[in-house]
C-alpha cells in the first residue's frame, strides 16, 4: 500500500529520482503511515499546517528558526497532551541536513544515551548533524539527563524533548540552563475546530465521506479540553461507530464516547495546578468553582486523603480565628475519609470544601506565627522574664525566678498587668485580627487586653 506520506515525504536516490522505500528514520518515527491512528495521520507536515501555538511560533522566534533548518539551539517542549510537542518536535527532526535519532525513557539507559551520543560526535566530524528526540523526557532519571549534558553543550546534539510535566521539577537544572524552554498552551475552540473540519476532508483522514453536524462538532470540542489528540481520536471513534453514511451526529459521539477524560496526572504539574486552584477557589470564596477542581481530582483518582490533609491547612491559613468551626470541620472530614473511603468519603470532602468556601476568611493566623518565627530568626527575644521562669524546684526562689509572677485568676476580671515578652519585644503585637466574621469580636477584645496587660499601651 503506498503510504499517505509519500508524496510530502518522498526521498531521492543517487540518481535523483524519487525511492518508493523509506530511508528517513525522522519520517517512520512520526508518520508511521496510512495504518497510524487519525491523530498521527494528521500530523501537521508544515509549520503552515500547524494550529495554534502561534505566541512561540512567529516569524523570526527562536523555535520557528530550528523547524526552518536554521538554529541549532537544544529545545524543552513542555504543555499538556495534545498542544502539539510532538508535531513541532517532528518538523524540527525533518529539517535538512540532520540525522535523527530517538530514545525512550522506558527502555534506554546511560548506555544507550552514551551509545547515540558517541555515534553522534562521529557524524558531526563528517559535518553531518544529529538531532535527539527524547519525548516524556521527565521519565528520564537524573543520571540519564546528566549524562546528556556535555553532548548538548557542545552541540554533539541539538535535543528536541518532550514533556508534559513542568520541567522545574522534572528536568535537571543543568539541561535546563542549556535549553530553549518552550511552553505550549491549550487549543482554543476554535483551533480543535479547524483541525476537526481539515481531518474530514483531507485525504490523510476521511476524504469527505461524511459532514459534521454542528452539535457534533460542538460536543468534540468540548471533550477536547484542547486536546488535538484527544479530539482527533474522539473523532476516529465516533466515525467507526456512526449510523448514518452522510452525516455525524451528536448521538454518534455521545454512543461512541462514556465520558470526557479528566486531564490530570497524580504525579505530574497538573496535580499542582489543580490543586492551587482548588485551595485559591477555597480562599476567593467561590464554592462552585472549589467543587468543580474537587470532582477533577476525585474523578482522576486523586487519593482524598491527601485532598482532606490540604482543607485542614487550608482551615488554619486562610480561615483560622474569623471562623474556628472551619478548623473543626476540616478535621471531621479527614477522619471520616479515613474510616469511611470512597466514594462515599467524596461527601465529606464536599462539606468541607463548602464550609471552607463560604467562611469568612482571615490570614491572621499564618501572619502571626510568620512574624513571630522572623523575629526569633532573626535572633530577637532575650531571655525569659524572671517572673515567668519555671519555679518548681528547689532554688528557684534563689536565682529570682517565679518571684513577682501574678496569677490572673486572682483578679477579679481574669487579667492583670504584667510583662510576658521578653524585654527586646515588649512592644511586638504580631496578631492583627481582621473585622471579618469572629475576628470582628476578638479585634474590640484583643485591644482592651493588651491596654490592661501592657499597661494602657495600645499598640500598631
Amino acid at each position: 500500500m503506498t503510504d499517505l506520506f509519500d508524496d510530502a515525504y518522498g526521498t531521492e536516490n543517487a540518481s535523483g529520482s524519487s525511492s518508493p522505500q523509506s530511508v528517513d528514520p525522522a519520517r517512520d518515527y512520526f508518520y508511521p503511515g496510512s495504518h497510524a491512528p487519525l491523530a498521527v495521520r494528521m500530523r501537521p507536515r508544515s509549520l503552515a499546517e500547524v494550529v495554534g501555538q502561534k505566541h512561540v511560533l512567529g516569524e523570526g522566534s527562536p523555535l520557528s528558526r530550528l523547524i526552518d533548518g536554521r538554529g541549532d539551539t537544544s529545545v524543552i517542549l513542555y504543555g499538556p497532551p495534545g498542544t502539539g510537542k510532538t508535531t513541532i518536535a517532528s518538523l524540527i527532526s525533518s529539517a535538512s541536513g540532520r540525522h535523527f535519532e530517538a530514545l525512550s525513557a522506558l527502555n534506554s539507559g546511560v548506555k544507550e544515551v552514551r551509545a547515540v551520543i558517541e555515534q553522534a560526535r562521529q557524524r558531526l566530524v563528517r559535518g553531518e548533524h544529529t538531532v535527539l528526540f527524547i519525548d516524556e523526557v521527565h521519565r528520564f532519571s537524573k543520571t540519564q539527563q546528566d549524562a546528556l549534558l556535555a553532548a548538548v553543550e557542545n552541540r554533539t546534539v541539538l535535543l528536541v524533548a518532550a514533556t508534559t510535566e513542568n520541567p522545574s521539577f522534572s528536568v535537571v537544572a543543568p539541561l535546563l540552563s542549556r535549553s530553549l524552554l518552550v511552553q505550549l498552551t491549550p487549543l482554543s475552540d476554535g483551533d480543535i475546530g479547524l483541525l476537526l473540519d481539515r481531518a474530514v476532508r483531507d485525504e490523510r483522514g476521511f476524504s469527505s465521506a461524511f459532514s459534521l453536524s454542528d452539535d457534533a462538532k460542538s460536543q468534540l470540542i468540548a471533550l477536547a479540553a484542547g486536546d488535538a489528540r484527544r479530539s482527533l481520536t474522539y473523532l476516529e471513534a465516533a466515525a467507526d461507530s456512526r449510523e448514518s453514511e452522510g452525516v455525524l451526529t451528536v448521538d454518534d459521539v455521545r454512543r461512541s464516547i462514556d465520558k470526557a477524560v479528566v486531564r490530570y496526572d497524580r504525579d505530574g504539574d497538573q496535580h499542582y495546578d489543580v490543586t492551587s486552584a482548588f485551595i485559591k477557589s477555597i480562599r476567593g470564596s467561590d464554592p462552585d468553582a472549589a467543587l468543580h477542581y474537587l470532582a477533577r481530582m476525585l474523578v482522576a483518582g486523586e487519593d482524598p486523603r491527601f485532598i482532606a490533609r490540604r482543607l485542614v491547612i487550608h482551615a488554619s491559613e486562610d480561615i483560622g480565628i474569623a471562623d474556628p468551626t472551619a478548623l473543626q470541620t476540616a478535621v471531621a472530614a479527614y477522619h471520616a475519609v479515613s474510616f469511611i473511603g470512597m466514594p462515599e468519603a467524596r461527601l465529606n470532602l464536599a462539606q468541607a470544601t463548602i464550609h471552607l468556601a463560604t467562611a469568612p476568611k482571615s490570614p491572621g493566623v499564618v501572619a502571626a506565627i510568620n512574624a513571630a518565627i522572623a523575629d526569633v530568626e532573626k535572633g530577637k527575644g532575650t531571655t525569659v522574664p524572671p517572673h515567668l521562669r519555671d519555679g518548681h524546684y528547689q532554688g528557684a526562689n534563689n536565682l529570682g525566678n517565679a518571684l513577682g509572677y501574678l496569677y490572673p485568676h486572682d483578679d477579679p476580671i481574669g487579667v492583670v498587668r504584667q510583662q510576658y515578652l521578653p524585654d527586646d519585644l515588649v512592644d511586638a503585637c504580631y496578631y492583627n485580627p481582621t473585622d471579618h466574621g469572629n475576628e470582628r469580636h476578638i479585634s474590640s477584645r484583643l485591644a482592651t487586653l493588651r491596654s490592661i496587660v501592657r499597661g494602657w499601651r495600645r499598640q500598631g
